[in-house]
């Protein structure tokens, strides 16, 4: 999590960007092979995300979350359709339009509301998690379960895109100063996507750029609750990422601690600050460990039957 980190060590993630370090705040799982399931001798030891990259459809199988954000896997997903009247899947090539059906849902209820927002008709949506989720080839630590979507900041004009323009078509960025501000793109119409994102009881959190929560801090009126789901993160200027709550019921899924209380604004007011006048690295900080390569060993037993399964 981000206040385990240095300070010069956020500052310096959050100059890079950090594109794909969207797993803020994910409980870390360390939990291996929870069942007997046996691992097949050719995946042993493999890099997992060669799998479930390889996998072009979801598996036959009742739909289930197994595992965290960041260490897990779905089965019986659904795509999302590459249309719809107020949505549109953005960079189909990539294949990572699957999701748990309340995912699905959510998605397109916002994109509902949203499109009654003036300027807006609806929503382009980037990466959700791939057919049967796991780590992805490329891109994020996260959307390994079916419960994380991205959501661009770019207002959509049309919704019958091609599939060449989906390619590439880009969003818009919303940052200034590094992320310490907004610049002249963000409108009220963003704050109010975001709010009627967040507003929704299925919604664990939002990660997005820690100057357009500030400026949401300092514009909301009214009910602000909506607010403690805003969480400031690395990159996010493009796109804000949505991850929903372990469904009611869903045993094999982990979810990850619920924001501490309150509207989170000092927070991100301290993320700014630490932009702006980057803190001394702290010579007695260890060295952050190089990430590896998760394998199925690492990921929840039922992960081997979803990738077996037809």
């Amino acid at each position: 999590m981000a206040r385990h980190l240095t300070l010069a060590a956020l500052l310096a993630l959050t100059l890079s960007g950090c594109i794909g370090s969207d797993d803020a705040g994910t409980k870390v799982q360390t939990t291996a092979i929870s069942t007997q399931a046996e691992i097949p001798a050719t995946m042993q030891g493999k890099p997992a995300k060669a799998f479930f990259g390889a996998q072009p459809v979801a598996s036959r199988q009742s739909p289930a979350s197994f595992g965290g954000y960041s260490r897990g896997c779905q089965a019986g997903a659904v795509q999302l359709p590459e249309t719809g009247p107020t949505w549109q899947a953005m960079r189909l090539s990539r294949n990572r339009n699957w999701a748990q059906p309340v995912t699905i849902d959510y998605v397109q209820d916002l994109s509902r509301k949203v499109a009654q927002i003036p300027g807006w008709k609806g929503l382009y949506v980037g990466d959700m998690s791939q057919p049967r989720g796991g780590p992805m080839t490329s891109g994020h630590a996260s959307h390994q379960s079916g419960l994380d979507a991205d959501i661009w900041l770019l207002a959509p004009q049309r919704l019958n895109l091609s599939r060449a323009e989906r390619e590439s078509i880009s969003s818009v960025s919303l940052r200034r100063a590094n992320g310490a501000y907004t610049n002249d793109k963000w409108t009220r119409q963003h704050m109010e996507v975001l709010k009627a994102a967040a507003s929704d009881p299925r919604v664990a959190r939002i990660f997005l750029f820690p100057g357009a929560k500030v400026k949401m801090c300092d514009e909301a009126t009214g009910d602000r609750s909506w607010l403690r789901k805003i969480r400031p993160w690395y990159g996010h200027h493009y796109h804000f990422h949505v991850r929903l709550n372990c469904p009611r019921g869903a045993s094999g899924c982990v979810d990850q601690d619920a924001p501490p209380p309150g509207d989170g604004c000092a927070e991100a007011r301290q993320w700014v600050s630490n932009i702006l006048n980057p803190p001394p690295p702290d010579p007695n900080a260890p060295a952050p460990k190089p990430r590896r390569d998760l394998t199925l060993a690492d990921l929840p037993g039922q992960c081997v039957s979803v990738l077996q399964s037809p």
